[in-house]
């Protein structure tokens, strides 16, 4: 698990500079909103199968021909699923673009839109490759070989941040042709993954063209597809209708049903950056303990006890990191924000989308323990092969999240979308945790979990307690370097009072985290 933490670490830490470079080149600005849903709606596959669906599908049939040595087996299964799902996914990259063509060409003109669409169309071919290295990730971590399976981000981040850092540091200002230029960088990045990822399963996997009986465990596999994808992708789908909801104004217009809409062109660029401050614990420590524990849990699935322990321990590690990741980041909110993307009068946002911002990220940063528990929950589902479950309950959370969006939105402007995502992740999670209690048969919130979760919030407290001494104590002049001293300090004595908190109260969480492997 610690390797899974050390790589996702270092990817998240890139995807976090990619995305301060691209939003301080592109600003609060139309431009920046059509960059932003150009590249959220093809990477939304990314999150979706590299995190989630697909491995949680694939996954469990693909470990079981390997751990009872049918190597034959489990490559003709690999090589039918990745045909497939490279021609699923390239027919459907090959309609929407021939859609968006039609599009383009026949509706009136209009620049905004039409820089919008064609940015979509020159990203779009993302989707299918980064759909087959997911893939090849999954067969990565059935292999053992989790660190390599988490570096395709890295990937990824490498070729926009060398691409934008050449158009930050020669001065040139933000334009369509610089957005199609970091667009088509991604798109080389999915190839070069999907290559790299090839010559690293080199060894544990050959292509078969004669997938054999291998069929019906790949059609049981694929039938479940759907299923996990709607189940485990609640919070990708529901930040995807964000995006659509946000992109109303440059795509249709600034009315609707002739009332005049509550967002304008900087809506999606200010909720996609506050997405990627919220995602970034969430993805280092949420989903990476999601992501190594599934296949410990498909391991486990027939012996119960040590299943439930090992959920458990999952929970109490992701609570352990994401309720300090909620207070933290909403108590830092201002500062972070100004610190990442304003301080400069010629790049970067603007004053109030700076306000605007801040506001949002209270809304996403509330519920990052919940997002993180979620992710665990479900895939315990999975590991059980129980996807109808989890499916039916996430099918009613989108909608609620939707209804709240578009109702809190007339109010609340982008933060409203903002708040709906983290109501409706709270709600899913504690509906996730009765339904799965009821399938196991026993509590999966037991006296071991209480106890701890109260020692959390005590320690969570401390911290934040310590954090708003030390922000108010500190001066503040407003200025740029103003925020990064408080963020700095703040962050700093945020980090040191909880770990001293853990240590003091003897939270074996903290031992696991480190791979000391206390007992509770």
């Amino acid at each position: 698990m610690r390797a899974v933490f050390s790589v996702t670490l270092l990817s998240r830490l890139g995807g976090l500079a990619r995305d301060v470079l691209v939003g301080r080149l592109f600003g609060d600005t139309a431009l920046g909103s059509a960059f932003s849903a150009a590249f959220a709606i093809p990477n939304t596959f990314r999150r979706l199968f590299g995190e989630g669906a697909l491995s949680a599908a694939f996954i469990p049939v693909y470990a079981g021909f390997v751990n009872n040595g049918e190597r034959e087996q489990s490559d003709r299964l690999a090589s039918m699923t990745l045909a497939a799902l490279a021609t699923v996914t390239g027919v459907l990259t090959a309609v929407i673009e021939v859609v968006l063509l039609g599009l383009v060409l026949w509706l009136p003109a209009d620049a905004e839109r039409v820089l919008s669409l064609q940015l979509l169309m020159v990203m779009l071919p993302f989707m299918p490759l980064i759909c087959v290295v997911a893939l090849l990730a999954g067969m990565l971590q059935v292999h053992g070989r989790f660190a390599w399976s988490s570096t395709g981000p890295l990937v990824l981040n490498s070729f926009i941040i060398v691409v934008a850092l050449f158009f930050v540091a020669t001065g040139r200002a933000a334009s369509p042709m610089v957005a199609y230029t970091i667009g088509a960088a991604t798109v080389l990045s999915g190839l070069t993954q999907a290559i790299w990822f090839r010559r690293l399963l080199a060894r544990e996997f050959t292509f078969r063209r004669d997938f054999g009986p291998a069929k019906a465990a790949g059609f049981q596999m694929l039938r479940r597809f759907g299923p996990v994808a709607l189940g485990l992708g609640t919070l990708q789908i529901s930040a995807l209708i964000d995006t659509l909801i946000a992109m109303w104004p440059i795509w249709i217009g600034p009315t609707v049903f002739g009332y005049d809409y509550p967002l304008d062109e900087r809506s999606n660029v200010i909720l996609a950056m506050m997405q990627r401050l919220y995602q970034f614990p969430l993805g280092v420590f949420g989903i990476a303990v999601a992501t190594a524990i599934f296949p410990l849990l498909s391991k486990a699935a027939d012996e119960p006890e040590r299943f439930v322990e090992m959920l458990r321990r999952g929970l109490r590690l992701s609570l352990f990191i994401g309720l300090p990741a909620t207070v933290g980041l909403i108590l830092v909110r201002g500062d972070i924000v100004t610190v990442f993307y304003g301080g400069s009068a010629t790049r970067g946002f603007s004053a109030e989308g700076l306000a605007r911002g801040a506001d949002v990220l209270i809304g996403y940063a509330a519920a990052i323990w919940a997002y993180s528990l979620n992710h665990v929950l479900t895939r315990a589902f999975y590991a059980k092969g129980d996807t109808a479950t989890p499916t039916k309950l996430a099918v009613v959370m989108v909608g609620a999240n939707l209804a709240g969006s578009l109702t809190l939105i007339w109010w609340l402007r982008e933060a409203g979308m903002a708040w709906a995502t983290a109501v409706a992740a709270t709600v899913q999670c504690v509906a996730l945790v009765v339904l799965l209690s009821r399938r196991l048969g026993t509590p999966v919130v037991d006296r071991g979990v209480m106890v701890a979760a109260g020692r959390i919030v005590v320690m969570t407290a401390l911290m934040a307690g310590a954090c708003a001494a030390v922000g108010w104590w500190m001066p503040m002049d407003g200025s740029w370097k103003g925020h990064l001293m408080a963020l700095v300090a703040v962050a700093g004595i945020g980090i040191f009072t909880y770990g001293a908190a853990a240590w003091a109260l003897g939270a074996p969480e903290l031992w696991w985290l480190v791979g000391r492997g206390r007992s509770a």
